[in-house]
């Protein structure tokens, strides 16, 4: 599991989790997300948004369909494009990882903790080459498995996060925050 800026690097990573177990249950269980349920995250502070009033939108995490819905975790809804488009990052991160390192286009035949040691250092060498080398396009331009899903409203989360959800809804949705073409897209 990992979380990844706008330049396709890595800035959080948690390895060692058996493939069979959930994204959202190795979220829970990771040190990030102890450190935002316990508020030791410094997590910039929520803020007025153009467009929306009366309501500061605190900076969330963007998680897939998986993930519960939380203040500080976002999942796709009504603005499923805007969330997917902003997801792409993290696919494209390990795209471009497993591309750049193909020890993981095959399984990795070594001792669970030593194949840890070599994932870690994978993600280490992927950061420098990206600060090294730059942005190039022709590395972002082939992803798999960003097929779009459809998801039905729920209410987890409680109402903290519902609240943030609905009202980012109506803000992209509304003149102030909808993109020109957007209503194509859907």
């Amino acid at each position: 599991m990992a979380v990844a800026d706008a330049n396709y690097r890595f800035v959080y990573v948690d390895i060692g989790s058996y493939g069979k177990d959930c994204d959202s249950s190795i979220f829970k269980r990771s040190s990030l997300w102890t450190s935002v349920i316990n508020n030791t995250l410094e997590i910039p502070t929520e803020k007025l948004v153009d467009g929306i009033q009366n309501f500061k939108i605190p900076y969330y995490f963007i998680g897939d369909e998986a993930f519960g819905l939380h203040r500080h975790l976002l999942a796709p809804l009504d603005f499923h494009y805007r969330l997917s488009r902003a997801r792409r990052h993290v696919e494209c991160t390990f795209g471009l990882l497993s591309n750049k390192w193909r020890i993981f286009h095959r399984p990795i035949n070594l001792e669970p903790d030593f194949a840890v040691i070599v994932v870690k250092a994978c993600v280490v060498l992927h950061n420098f080459v990206r600060d090294r080398d730059g942005y190039k396009v022709e590395d972002t331009e082939v992803v798999v498995g960003l097929e779009e899903i459809p998801r039905e409203q729920e209410t987890r989360g409680g109402i903290t996060a519902n609240n943030v959800r609905n009202v980012l809804c109506d803000y992209f949705m509304s003149d102030a925050g909808a993109l020109s073409w957007q209503m194509l897209k859907i």
